[in-house]
C-alpha cells in the first residue's frame, strides 16, 4: 500500500471520529451544566477548569477508544450494562442540582467560593465524568474503535488510529471553547433569566439521564426476552 492510502484511511477515519462522537459530546448543549455548577468561581479559575475538562475529555476519548472494548470484556460488561449506570448517575446529579439551591437561596445569598482544590475535584468529577464524557460519549468512542480496528493491514489500522486521535483533540477543542465562553452565551438573559435556564437545564439533564438509562435498560430487556423465546 502506498503513502495515499494511509492517507486516506486517517482522514476518513478521522471524520468517522468527529461525526459519531461529537453529537454524543454535545459540547453546547453541556456548557450550560458546566457553567451551572461552576456559578460562584472567578473567571480566571472557571477558564482554567475549561481547559483541564477539554484536556482530560480529550485524554479520555483516546484511552476508550484504544483500550475501551478491552476493559468492557475484562469486566464482562456490556455498552447497554454502562449506558444503564452511566444514565442513572446522571439523573442523579440532575436531581441534586434541582435541589441543591432552592430560588429563595439564591436571592439571598452568593454563591459559596471556589477553592483550587475543590475546583481540581470538580473538573473531573462530575464535570468531565460523567457530564462531559458520558456514557453516550463511551458508547460512541468505542464503537468508532471496533471499526477501525477491522482491517488486516496493521498499516491501515496505524492510520486509522492516527486520525481517529487527532480527531478525539479536535473533538476536544471544541469542549474547550465552548465551555470558556459559555457565560457569554447566558449573559444577554440577566441574572434571573439565567436563574431560571439554569434550573430548567438542571431537569433536562435529569430527564436525559433518564433517556439514556432507558436505552440501556431496554436493550437489556429485550436481549432477556430474546434469550427466553429462544
Amino acid at each position: 500500500m502506498n503513502f495515499d492510502t494511509y492517507l486516506s484511511a486517517g482522514n476518513q477515519s478521522f471524520w468517522l471520529l468527529i461525526a459519531t462522537v461529537l453529537p454524543a459530546l454535545s459540547p453546547i448543549g453541556i456548557s450550560v451544566f458546566f457553567l451551572a455548577l461552576t456559578e460562584g468561581a472567578p473567571k480566571e479559575l472557571r477558564q482554567s477548569m475549561a481547559t483541564r475538562i477539554a484536556i482530560q475529555v480529550s485524554l479520555l476519548m483516546v484511552f476508550f477508544m484504544l483500550f475501551g472494548a478491552i476493559i468492557l470484556n475484562l469486566f464482562s460488561l456490556s455498552i447497554d450494562v454502562v449506558r444503564l449506570g452511566g444514565g442513572l448517575l446522571l439523573a442523579v446529579i440532575g436531581w441534586n442540582m434541582i435541589n441543591a439551591k432552592p430560588n429563595e437561596e439564591l436571592t439571598e445569598k452568593p454563591a459559596p467560593p471556589f477553592s483550587t482544590e475543590s475546583a481540581r475535584l470538580m473538573s473531573f468529577y462530575p464535570l468531565t465524568f460523567p457530564l462531559s464524557f458520558g456514557p453516550g460519549t463511551l458508547a460512541a468512542t468505542i464503537t468508532v474503535s471496533v471499526t477501525l480496528l477491522d482491517s488486516e493491514s496493521s498499516g491501515v489500522i496505524a492510520a486509522n488510529l492516527l486520525g481517529a486521535i487527532v480527531g478525539c483533540l479536535v473533538a476536544g477543542s471544541t469542549v474547550l471553547v465552548c465551555y470558556r465562553y459559555a457565560d457569554k452565551v447566558l449573559k444577554p438573559l440577566g441574572k434571573s433569566g439565567v436563574m431560571i435556564f439554569l434550573n430548567f437545564s438542571a431537569f433536562i439533564l435529569m430527564c436525559l439521564g433518564i433517556q439514556v438509562a432507558w436505552g440501556g435498560l431496554r436493550n437489556l430487556l429485550g436481549e432477556l426476552l430474546s434469550r427466553g423465546v429462544a
